[in-house]
C-alpha cells in the first residue's frame, strides 16, 4: 500500500476517494478518539494485507478518508473496508477543492456516471458542510447545484424528485475539501476490533456458532476460536469446514486464531464413565473448562458459545446451569434469544452459511445417547462430574492443541502469550 496522503489543496481533476462513516463512535465521550484511531489503524491494516493501492487513512473533522490510486478499484476498496467492525457506510466519493465552478463539474460528473445507460431518471442533491466558513449553507448548496444539475441533463432525460430518487448526489463540505458521491455500502457497523479486548469463542462447523462469534466481532473483541474434533474418532471434515468459516470471520480483521483440540478419545473416555443420559453435559462441561484455561493463557475475558434457549435438549435452562457450573468466567451468548430463522439469515448474510450447511463428522454427535438429560439435577451432575479425572484430561486436551493463524488478523491488537503448544499451521 502506498503511504502518500491527499491533499486538500486545488487540483485540475478530482480524486476518487473513499469516505468513510461510523455513528456509534461518536458516543462515546471523552474515549472517541480513542476509538477513531483505534478504526483508523484497523482500516489501515486491512488496506496493507490487500492488493490496493491507496493511501494511508486520515481523520478529517469526524470522519475518515482514503485516496484511491487505482480508480477501477474503488469498489472493491468500498467493500472491503465496509466489513470491519466499526464502519456504518463508505462513499466512493470524488474529492475536489471547494470552488464553485470544481463542484458543480464534479457533481454533473458523478451524476452522469451513476445515471442509467436508457431511459429517464430522478436525482435528488443532499449537502452538508461542517465547514461553516463556506459561503452558502445545505439548502443553498442544494438548490444551486441541483439546478446547475438539472440545466445540464434535462435534454438526457433527467428529472429533480425529492422522494425515492434514482440516483442520489451527496455534497460534503469537510475542512478545505468537498467530497461528492452518488454510490454508499452499507457498513457491519459495531465497534473497532480489538477495543473490548479478547474472547474464546466455542466455534463448531455448524450455523450457530459463527454468527456468534460474528457478533461479538461487532463489539470490538478480538475472537480466538476453540474447535473440539472428533479425531481420532471421526475424520477431520468438521475441522476443515471451521478453518474455512475462519476465512470468513477473518475478513473483518476480528479472529486471530483457530485452536482445534482433538477430543474424540477423551470423549470415549467419558462415554465410558459417565450414565448415557449425563454425557452431553459432561462433554460439554470439559469443554468450557478448557476454553477457561486456554482463556487465562491467552488473556481473554470471556468465553462465548451459540447457544440459543430451548433449541436442542443441552440449551434447556436447567441443562446452561448444570454446564456453566463448571466454570467461573463469564460466558457471553449473544444468540440465546434468537430463533433459528434469525441465525440461519444471519448466517447467510455474513457468508458462513453454505460452508456450515456441508455434512461433517463432528464431536456433537459422537458416543450421543438416545435419550439425552434436558433437565439435569445439580446433584446427579456433581456425581457424575466426580467420577472422572478432570484435571487429567483437561491438560491432555491443552496438550493436544493445534494453531492455526489467520492473515487477515490485524496483528497490532493480538499481542499477549502464544499458543501453549508448538504444533502451528498457517490458514
Amino acid at each position: 500500500m502506498g503511504t502518500s496522503s491527499h491533499s486538500s489543496e486545488p487540483h485540475d481533476s478530482p480524486r476518487t476517494v473513499c469516505f468513510i462513516s461510523f455513528h456509534e463512535l461518536g458516543l462515546k465521550g471523552r474515549n472517541r478518539g480513542t476509538f477513531e484511531r483505534r478504526l483508523q489503524e484497523n482500516l489501515n491494516a486491512c488496506l496493507e494485507q490487500s492488493s490496493i493501492l491507496a493511501s494511508k487513512v486520515r481523520r478529517i473533522a469526524g470522519s475518515l478518508t482514503v485516496a484511491i490510486h487505482e480508480p477501477e478499484r474503488a469498489e472493491e476498496c468500498a467493500q472491503l473496508l465496509a466489513n470491519i467492525p466499526g464502519v456504518t457506510a463508505v462513499a466512493i466519493a470524488y474529492l475536489t477543492d471547494r470552488s464553485w465552478d470544481n463542484i458543480c463539474e464534479t457533481a454533473l460528473r458523478a451524476l452522469r456516471e451513476a445515471a442509467p445507460a436508457e431511459g429517464a431518471y430522478f436525482f435528488k442533491v443532499d449537502s452538508r458542510r461542517s465547514s461553516t466558513d463556506f459561503p452558502k449553507n445545505s439548502m443553498d448548496i442544494n438548490r444551486e447545484v441541483g439546478a446547475y444539475l438539472w440545466e445540464a441533463t434535462k435534454d438526457e432525460g433527467a428529472g429533480v424528485r425529492m422522494k425515492n430518487p434514482d440516483v442520489l448526489v451527496s455534497i460534503k463540505i469537510v475542512g478545505g475539501a468537498t467530497y461528492i458521491s452518488t454510490r454508499k455500502i452499507k457498513g457491519i457497523g459495531g465497534l473497532p476490533s480489538g477495543s473490548s479486548g479478547k474472547t474464546i469463542s466455542l466455534l463448531s462447523s455448524g450455523i450457530d456458532s459463527p454468527v456468534a462469534s460474528f457478533r461479538i466481532i461487532k463489539r470490538g473483541s478480538i475472537v480466538l476460536g476453540l474447535h473440539f474434533s472428533g479425531r481420532p474418532q471421526t475424520n477431520d471434515s468438521s475441522e476443515r469446514l471451521v478453518l474455512e468459516i475462519g476465512e470468513v470471520l477473518a475478513r473483518t480483521g476480528g479472529l486471530a486464531r483457530i485452536y482445534i483440540v482433538p477430543f474424540g478419545d477423551i470423549q470415549r473416555e467419558i462415554a465410558s464413565i459417565v450414565e448415557p443420559s449425563l454425557r452431553v453435559i459432561m462433554y460439554r462441561r470439559l469443554m468450557l473448562v478448557v476454553a477457561q484455561c486456554l482463556a487465562r493463557l491467552q488473556g481473554a475475558k470471556a468465553l462465548i458459545t451459540g447457544e440459543s434457549l430451548g433449541q436442542v435438549a443441552s440449551q434447556t435452562l436447567d441443562n446452561i446451569v448444570a454446564t456453566d457450573g463448571a466454570v467461573d468466567m463469564p460466558i457471553l451468548r449473544p444468540l440465546i434469544g434468537t430463533d433459528k430463522d434469525e441465525i440461519v439469515n444471519e448466517a447467510r448474510k455474513i457468508g458462513s452459511f453454505d460452508l456450515s450447511i456441508q455434512d461433517a463428522d463432528d464431536c456433537c454427535t459422537l458416543f450421543m445417547p438416545r435419550s439425552p438429560e434436558t433437565h439435569a439435577r445439580p446433584k446427579q451432575v456433581k456425581a457424575s462430574w466426580d467420577l472422572l479425572d478432570i484435571e487429567d484430561m483437561v491438560q491432555r486436551a491443552l496438550d493436544s492443541i493445534e494453531v492455526h493463524e489467520y492473515s487477515a488478523r490485524f496483528g497490532a491488537h493480538v499481542e499477549g502469550r502464544q499458543a501453549p503448544v508448538e504444533k502451528n499451521t498457517s490458514s
